[in-house]
């Protein structure tokens, strides 16, 4: 697969409360490739949200290097090409909610990279129609469910065109029907408009449909590969401080129990089908 991002030996390091240096990434080296869905999961300060912002640019390495679609993030004039080929969208839609009307909203980016308006309208029907969003066009945002303002919010994001979108944390307030929507519409703008989309999340559940993972912890990448290879390994998983997806963790429970079942087991319905095929 072609590379969209090159993460090379990138470290980061933040000063804390008390002034000290904390390192937040300690050598990180990875790839993100152009059209897949990968999940960057780990538990909370594992240094995740602080490798996405390095992908467009809302932080610069202090030391190594990333470079995204051939441009050095560490170069400031590449700052606004680098925002303009990756989006990002943060757990709370509220903080990039910016106008009192829908359409209005998503067409904000848009307006500001100085398109033409007959542009602007095209893509942003074209934003509201990839979400299922038309029929709230003239509504409030704050009229919206929370899962619909992350949609209208993604939207925004997705006006701008860019060739990759960062969701950080995006279901983090939403309930199960809200995560639903968000998730089932993201995976389908991968698939119709291969987008290249990075998904942050500490919930397994979440990830058992991406194409690859990597799991972070204290700065540092731990493992990386497909989801079902990745959860294969429970134990290393759990040393981790993480949980397997729903399904995963019923089926490794059960084989502790000493039910002969298959190591790589995502889903209900792959639970169920294993289950049925028991002597």
């Amino acid at each position: 697969m072609k590379t969209l991002i090159e993460i090379t030996d990138l470290t980061y390091k933040y000063r804390s409360g008390g002034g000290n240096a904390v390192t937040a990434l300690n050598g990180v080296t990875m790839q993100v490739y152009r059209g897949e869905i990968l999940a960057i999961t780990g538990q909370n300060g594992s240094g995740k949200s602080t490798l996405a912002r390095h992908f467009n640019a809302l932080l610069t390495p202090g030391s190594g290097e990333v470079i995204v679609d051939g441009l050095s993030v560490n170069d400031k004039k590449n700052t606004a090409a680098i925002r303009r080929i990756v989006g990002m969208v943060f757990q709370n839609p509220d903080n990039q909610l910016v106008s009192s009307v829908v359409e209005e909203d998503v067409a904000f980016g848009p307006e500001n990279l100085g398109l033409p308006q007959a542009e602007i309208v095209k893509r942003v029907d074209w934003a509201l129609k990839s979400l299922d969003l038309e029929a709230y066009r003239y509504r409030s945002p704050n009229s919206l469910s929370e899962g619909q303002k992350q949609l209208v919010a993604i939207a925004g994001v997705l006006a701008m065109k860019p060739k990759c979108i960062v969701l950080d944390e995006p279901t983090a307030h939403l309930d199960p029907k809200g995560k639903r929507e968000v998730l089932e519409n993201v995976q389908r703008l991968n698939r119709d408009e291969g987008i290249t989309t990075v998904l942050l999340t500490h919930s397994m559940n979440e990830v058992v449909h991406c194409d690859r993972m990597i799991i972070m912890d204290q700065g540092l990448i731990k493992l990386t590969g497909a989801p079902r290879e990745l959860f294969a390994q429970a134990e290393q998983i759990k040393a981790l401080g993480l949980d397997l997806p729903a399904a995963a963790q019923l089926a490794y429970g059960l084989k502790l129990k000493g039910l002969t079942l298959p190591g790589n087991i995502l889903t209900i319905e792959e639970l169920v089908a294993s289950l049925c095929q028991l002597p």
